[in-house]
């Protein structure tokens, strides 16, 4: 017995010592120095991309993250939204959509690292910044400087994050993914407005960061003077000119924005990936270490999370994964061979410094000699209209204008940033509609109604003798605030008549609705830019007393700026107007306020109440009208990818699938009618406004609807109507097919991820890549030539010198996910000699 026992000991004794050699194994040190980030005594070249945890579902994160993967990414980076997961002081909430420790989680099961931005302010175009509402109710609270209160609970927040990591063993020394933590937010944008309370608290919170002891590096993104050893870092467009703050940092940026995000009444922005390929190879060019995709995948802003004012609902931000999670090309796969052709020259980016030369004017080269006869070299033309032929270590070289050659072995071109040859997906474009996706219209559904009432409704309203702002009154428990007066024309008007009058309404942002006695004859909003308005209006005023009722609209807090959190909304000023001495400031005068509808009150959105005799049921549906609610069932549509709900034919408000809010919309709000270019030229420096498309039409009118959301059987829709709209018109859209189109040429390059390192120079043969989304496969081939086309994907058509080679195509095509085919002669023929030719291919994907 006394040896079995001894045996027992032995055995514990040794599992004991072989889980703390894993524990040692599975650990990572990160540190860093004037080159790159060291990650266990490696110095690496680091691709990250920004992926929002709450802006998609938990059921597909591991999808995304996959994408991210095989778009070469190293890096998963998100934000921690402290709103939400601490919706009251004290209560926590990471469940859901906000489950930050499994989010992680998927990330590191994927192999790749995590960069933790806790803030905790976000910016992020996300409700308050990301700062819960509760926080601005604490007295004598001020955010974001030396206030002790404030400090107090961004420390106490810091905490709650920093611990829950460790407690899931989530740092990298733990043997998690996460290489990096993020203190505060862009604050160097702003610091000046406060002055030295600034100052002090970036000091504050950059030794407040390091106490929490990650053992991980911290950053602050556009703070100059973050202290050390925090590394500051750059976001922007470019950032090839950026240096950090200590010649013993590296060279990091944050926040590369691969598009911008769009707001209600805008156009709809987006980033030609020539230029962003551009930027991101000039950064590592001079020097760069790690940068990350601002977004790599958008997602959707479900609920009131989108920040303001009218920050729309989509947050696709043109991305390289659209924001339904299906992959955006060519911006996936022209950045995926630049992370390959970058990957290439590591070892020489970490390890040695650049010598530059100047090549002509716009012209340069960096080369990164490890040895005379062994280097990596970025060749530059960074003018914006011309094209140069250049010499460069004996031979020559074509450099489109704004554009990087990657030279790996300072010989062979193995990637140029304007030379795309990644395919082309169409689905964007609504004519494609009738190919790739399928209209399930809900026109013959059997609607319910409920019509709001107009002005106060319930037994929670109050009064004021003036005028309350808007957020202050509302806490954010509702984007809806209503003001309710009454005015007397008895000493005006005789008996039985009416008089007609100017109103003028000033308010703060962001919309506002006018009523007079209970009859709608006014609606005046804001923009993104500028939330105030004023509401000019005429009305018919009766003798006796009449009813003025004005609903106050927010369209999302304010999310950036300096002192942003106290940034006002609603209305401060009302004034009756007359041409014969009938004036009045209403103001001051006695009001009564109620927070919210009375549908919001009543859970109108919510299950249990479909069934409702609330309700209202009928043949005719009323129809553009303000302040109304309307409900049907549906039966989920086939397949298992996600839907879009077509409000095209709605006004403003917003909608529910099952209890859960896909968002606000606002279909009624066209963007200006010029200014589009659907055709950007890439070549230039880009800003938000220079690349745009579908002017004159409303920023969004398809609404993302997870397919988790959609149970088996019926399904309810829940829309808040507040404007005006026909909810006959409304359909579930679910994608059933893919428009993908290529067009690779006799000169272009190789795909990057074909080169071998070759001490001579030597040509290589280009490949034309199509492929599907993951489980579709290419159904048809309805266009493939082999000489000079013309037209562009969508719209091609054989040019002067055509081959037909569809029969070649769908012999090595049809059937697969994807397919590879060498664009050569040899393989298609030679119509035209002596010219070069290439090989374009339209295709259809199928489910």
């Amino acid at each position: 017995m006394e040896t079995n026992k001894m045996l027992r000991i032995i055995f514990l004794v040794i599992l004991l010592f072989q889980d703390n050699v894993c524990l040692r194994a599975a650990s990572t040190s990160v540190t860093y120095d004037s080159k790159a980030l060291v990650i266990d005594g490696k110095r690496r070249i680091l691709q990250s991309g920004s992926v929002h945890y709450p802006r998609t579902t938990p059921e597909v994160w591991p999808e995304i993250i996959r994408k991210a993967k095989d778009g070469g990414l190293d890096v998963i980076e998100t934000y921690v939204f402290w709103n939400y997961h601490e919706p009251v002081r004290g209560e926590y909430y990471f469940g859901g959509r906000f489950d930050l420790v499994r989010f992680v989680k998927d990330v590191q099961e994927a192999g790749l690292f995590v960069h933790l931005r806790i803030g905790p302010y976000a910016c992020a175009e996300w409700n308050y910044g990301g700062f819960p509402v509760w926080l601005h109710f604490i007295p004598g609270i001020q955010f974001r400087t030396t206030n002790d209160l404030f400090k107090g609970e961004m420390e106490r927040f810091l905490a709650k994050i920093v611990n829950l990591m460790k407690a899931e063993n989530l740092f990298a020394s733990q043997g998690g993914p996460i290489i990096l933590a993020q203190v505060e937010n862009e604050y160097g944008n702003v610091e000046w407005a406060y002055g030295v309370g600034g100052e002090l608290y970036v000091k504050w919170a950059a030794e407040t960061a390091v106490k929490l002891n990650t053992t991980v590096p911290w950053v602050m993104c556009a703070q100059e003077d973050a202290p050390d050893p925090i590394i500051n870092t750059c976001n922007g467009f470019y950032c090839d000119r950026f240096a950090p703050n200590s010649p013993f940092k590296p060279k990091m940026w944050t926040e590369n924005y691969v598009g911008w995000f769009l707001a209600f009444g805008y156009a709809v922005p987006f980033r030609p990936v020539e230029d962003l390929a551009f930027a991101v190879a000039r950064f590592f060019e001079t020097g760069g270490t790690f940068q990350n995709y601002y977004m790599y995948f958008g997602g959707t802003n479900f609920g009131r999370t989108a920040g303001g004012p009218l920050v729309a609902t989509s947050y696709n931000y043109d991305a390289p994964i659209d924001e339904y999670g299906f992959i955006n090309q060519p911006k996936w796969g022209h950045l995926r061979d630049l992370h390959i052709a970058i990957k290439q020259c590591e070892k020489h980016l970490v390890n040695v410094n650049a010598t530059q030369m100047s090549l002509g004017e716009n012209l340069e080269a960096h080369v990164y000699y490890k040895s005379s006869n062994n280097c990596a070299a970025f060749l530059a033309n960074y003018g914006s209209s011309s094209d140069a032929t250049v010499n460069f270590s004996g031979n020559s070289y074509l450099l489109p204008a704004w554009s990087v050659s990657i030279l790996p072995d300072c010989k062979n071109v193995i990637f140029n940033t304007a030379k795309v040859v990644s395919q082309v997906t169409l689905d964007d474009d609504a004519s494609t509609w009738n190919i790739t996706m399928r209209d399930s219209s809900l026109s013959s559904s059997s609607w319910s109604w409920y019509k709001e009432k107009v002005g106060i409704w319930g037994n929670y309203s109050f009064r004021s003798s003036r005028l309350l702002e808007h957020i202050n009154t509302t806490k954010d428990t509702s984007d809806f605030l209503w003001y309710t007066t009454s005015i007397n024309m008895d000493e005006k008007i005789e008996q039985n008549q009416t008089k007609e009058v100017g109103l003028l309404i000033g308010s703060l942002g962001h919309a506002a609705l006018l009523f007079v006695n209970k009859q709608l004859v006014g609606f005046s909003y804001g923009n993104h830019d500028d939330a105030n308005f004023t509401m000019s209006a005429k009305v018919q005023l009766h003798s006796g007393t009449n009813t003025l009722d004005i609903l106050s609209m927010m369209i999302g807090l304010q999310n950036y700026g300096p002192w942003f959190d106290v940034q006002g909304a609603g209305i401060y000023s009302v004034i009756l107007t007359d041409s014969m001495d009938l004036k009045g400031n209403l103001s001051f005068t006695q009001w009564t306020y109620q927070v919210g509808l009375e549908g919001e009150f009543l859970g109108l959105e919510n299950v249990s109440l479909a069934n409702s005799s609330i309700w209202t049921q009928g043949s005719d549906i009323p129809i553009n009208q303000s302040l109304i609610w309307y409900k049907t069932a549906f039966l989920a549509p086939e397949g298992k990818g996600p839907l879009s709900l077509n409000l095209a034919g709605m006004g403003k408000g917003q909608a529910w699938i099952n209890g859960q809010s896909i968002g606000r919309y606002w279909s009624s709000y066209l963007s200006p009618s010029s200014g589009c270019s659907e055709d950007c030229d890439y070549r230039g420096t880009y800003d938000a406004s220079k690349c745009l498309k579908k002017c004159g039409q409303p920023a969004q009118t398809l609404y993302h609807v997870p397919r988790s959301w959609i149970q088996p059987g019926e399904n309810l829709l829940v829309i808040h109507e507040e404007l005006g709209g026909d909810p006959s018109t409304i359909s579930l859209l679910t994608r059933t097919g893919q428009q993908i189109c290529s067009r690779v040429s006799e000169d272009d390059l190789p795909p990057a991820d074909t080169w071998e390192r070759s001490v001579n120079f030597v040509s290589r043969t280009p490949e034309l890549r199509l492929a599907c989304e993951s489980g579709w496969h290419i159904a048809s081939i309805s266009f493939a030539s082999f000489g000079t086309h013309v037209g562009k994907c969508g719209a091609l058509s054989p040019g002067s010198c055509h081959t037909d080679v569809s029969s070649i195509l769908k012999q090595a095509c049809v059937g697969k996910n994807g397919c590879t085919v060498p664009v050569t002669a040899a393989i298609f023929g030679n119509p035209c000699p002596n010219v070069v030719k290439s090989l374009a291919v339209e295709a259809l994907c199928r489910v």
